[in-house]
């Protein structure tokens, strides 16, 4: 044993320099979740407010139900598109799917019932609630959703490239570091990975439509919901995600109709926009999209009942 040939002295100082390196990564620790953290308390304390009224269809998360009717296919056919095999029934079976900031699970939902197994996550505890209350009706989507109150950075040491799809829609318009956000989207996602969000650009006439209109004239979204100063132009997003190895896929604009209340896919990105990236891959590692024929068709159920 080492430690027998040396004195007490010596075995103090060793001691001494094991408790200064652990005080040290405790420091680094603390201080790497208070000041790197994506999560902005403001705008939780804003959805807090919200947590109850997730599910209801005609209330301030009108659209984005509606919205359903638009991303879910996006998801579903291009990942099926990036894939050979189908399920009849459960199009994503075999597919890990992360839904970062689910909310009351209102994507989680369909997702899971286009046959993928869904982890959604969000800091609010008041939002996990109710996502596990909702899915509690529906025995098959108890099997196939998890929820869990938690940050993006939390789950990174337990999740390192353990999903094969990350979808934050709505989301990174509220995170207060961005770019930490998408490094910690390229951690838990597997080589090869698709990424999907859906966001505000920040134009003059997304102020307009998303704030002043939405907000402060119709209403279909609560006042102060959104900071014009925190939406994402295209152009900056992309950038981040390259700059974080991942491939930009496709870029597409989206327009809400107050008066139909529906969503419908546009050239311009100028107000909202969908994105698609994919995490590079790394060699000898098998597409993600592989598991959509890795795995045997479950039994038929339910579908998200959308189409493009």
């Amino acid at each position: 044993n080492f430690f027998s040939h040396v004195s007490s002295d010596m075995k103090r100082q060793y001691w001494f320099h094991d408790i200064q390196l652990s005080l040290c990564r405790l420091t680094m620790k603390r201080l790497l979740s208070t000041s790197h953290s994506s999560v902005d308390s403001k705008e939780m304390k804003k959805f807090q407010l919200l947590a109850q009224k997730w599910w209801d269809e005609e209330g301030e998360f009108s659209a984005l139900h509606s919205m359903n009717d638009i991303r879910v296919p996006f998801i579903r056919d291009t990942l099926l598109n990036m894939s050979s095999n189908y399920h009849l029934g459960n199009p994503l079976s075999g597919v890990k799917i992360l839904d970062v900031g689910c909310g009351g699970g209102l994507l989680s939902e369909p997702l899971g019932r286009l046959g993928a197994s869904v982890t959604g996550i969000d800091p609010l505890e008041d939002n996990i609630r109710t996502a596990d209350q909702h899915k509690s009706f529906d025995p098959v989507l108890a099997k196939r959703i998890q929820y869990k109150s938690s940050s993006l950075e939390e789950i990174v040491e337990e999740s390192m490239e353990t999903f094969d799809v990350i979808v934050a829609s709505e989301v990174v318009e509220h995170v207060a570091d961005l770019e930490t956000f998408i490094k910690c989207c390229s951690q838990v996602l597997k080589p090869e990975g698709s990424l999907f969000i859906t966001t505000i650009n920040k134009t003059q006439l997304s102020y307009v439509l998303g704030i002043v209109v939405a907000e402060k004239i119709i209403g279909i979204v609560p006042e102060g919901t959104h900071e014009w100063e925190k939406f994402v132009p295209p152009e900056e997003l992309e950038r981040l995600l390259e700059s974080n190895g991942f491939s930009v896929k496709t870029v597409n604009g989206m327009l809400y109709n107050p008066l139909s209340g529906s969503w419908s896919w546009m050239e311009s990105t100028s107000v909202n926009y969908a994105m698609h990236a994919v995490k590079s891959g790394a060699q000898g590692q098998s597409s993600p999209t592989d598991a959509l024929s890795e795995v045997e068709s479950e039994q038929p159920s339910a579908t998200a009942g959308t189409t493009v």
